[in-house]
């Protein structure tokens, strides 16, 4: 059954850069990963001049570009809409075990805060039921005591572990989110 995580945390503090690690942390454990990333404003992955561009340009509302390795699609919206992370896991492979969900923070998935002292941002589990751990390279400055894992930023194998050893919370239910 696949597993859904998300990551949430302020712009710096590493969410990108974790979700890199994990990944072939959870590669090594024998799990197939997806990553779904919550992007701001508009953003493009094509380039003038390009097939799929001249494509998207002349009013496609989708275009599949697929080779023997990959595949990717892109849906031009008539509208701005912004689709909610569930919507977006629905669009995933469904033989993939980890669903890796960076931002999306107000998302009702359970997440992992990413927080450094550092970035002089405030903590979010506070405010947050649906944060379940705290991986953080500063454990002896979170600002409020808390019963949720506290997990080493910087250790993707640990990470790794702990989400193998609780990926039974993890288990993603679609209907419940239907």
């Amino acid at each position: 059954m696949m597993k859904v995580i998300g990551f949430a945390g302020y712009s710096g503090s590493g969410k990108t850069t974790l979700v890199e690690r994990l990944i072939p942390a959870l590669k090594a454990r024998g799990q197939r990963v997806s990553v779904i990333k919550h992007a701001h404003h508009s953003f493009n992955i094509d380039h003038a001049g390009k097939d799929t561009f001249r494509h998207r340009e002349a009013g496609a509302f989708e275009v599949v570009v697929a080779s023997n390795k990959r595949l990717a699609l892109m849906r031009e919206y008539e509208q701005a809409h912004e689709p909610s992370v569930h919507q977006l896991i629905a669009e995933l492979y469904d033989g993939v075990d980890w669903v890796l969900v960076e931002g999306f923070k107000n998302s009702d998935l359970l997440k992992m805060e990413v927080w450094r002292a550092a970035s002089g941002q405030p903590v979010r589990y506070m405010d947050d039921d649906f944060i379940v751990a705290i991986a953080t390279d500063s454990p002896a400055e979170l600002p409020h005591a808390t019963l949720r894992p506290v997990l080493d930023l910087n250790d993707a194998g640990a990470l790794a572990a702990w989400l193998a050893d609780n990926h039974e919370r993890f288990e993603y239910r679609a209907e419940l989110y239907q």
